[in-house]
């Protein structure tokens, strides 16, 4: 188990080393595992260790980031939808279509990676707009915008005038993550925080968020893998 974590998306999980012979905060990246281990000073102290290790954020995201080979998709090849690998196959309709558990996408290899951007954008918009509007509706609370992105560090966002931002990539997640993340955002419209209230209304709408939660934190870097 981790010592502490840094909130983002994903979370980056820290651990701790004491080495009475260190003179300053160190960071060391696993290249086994992706372990993340911050060695600590004797003079050091948790407050000041959290500290160094938020400064240093991007460095641990710009490494961790690395350690995984991007996918780029190809025609027979595999790709994440729902949380499940499917085929891809080449398709005659133009519009993408899912047909027995298989991803069917007309056009050449050149076009593949711009189409299937496309269908879980379009996917994603429909989707995350009517679990918002459910969210919203149950809570009684309004969404003024919602925006798709191809965010790194965050699945979803929400602005103090009632904007929602959401990452399309959030399709190759299990449905019940990609409600999940709706829920997180809208319940931001009621409270602007990860106080213990923001975290029981969330609980109120979405039981299961911490089982949801861990999935991304375990799994969402592999969403990131696909080059599209």
């Amino acid at each position: 188990m981790s010592d502490f974590f840094i909130i983002g998306n994903p979370p980056i999980e820290i651990y701790l080393r004491k080495n009475s012979q260190a003179k300053r905060y160190s960071l060391r990246i696993s290249n086994k595992d992706n372990k993340v281990s911050l060695t600590l000073p004797r003079w050091s102290n948790l407050r000041e260790a959290r500290e160094f290790a938020q400064s240093q954020e991007g460095w641990m995201r710009k490494h961790l980031a690395q350690q995984l080979k991007p996918i780029i998709v190809h025609y027979g090849q595999h790709i994440l939808l729902d949380g499940k690998k499917i085929l891809i196959q080449h398709g005659s309709e133009k519009a993408v279509s899912v047909i027995n558990g298989e991803l069917f996408v007309s056009g050449s290899e050149d076009e593949l990676s711009g189409k299937l951007r496309a269908f879980y954008k379009t996917l994603a918009r429909e989707r995350l707009m009517t679990s918002s509007d459910y969210f919203a509706k149950l809570l009684g609370c309004k969404i003024k915008s919602i925006t798709l992105r191809d965010t790194t560090t965050r699945w979803g966002s929400c602005t103090t005038n009632g904007s929602l931002m959401y990452s399309w990539r959030l399709m190759m997640a299990p449905r019940k993550v990609q409600n999940y993340v709706a829920a997180h955002e809208v319940c931001h419209l009621i409270e602007m925080n990860h106080s213990p209230n923001y975290w029981k209304l969330v609980e109120s709408v979405v039981p299961t968020y911490k089982a949801d939660r861990s999935w991304l934190k375990l799994n969402g870097n592999l969403l990131h893998q696909y080059k599209l």
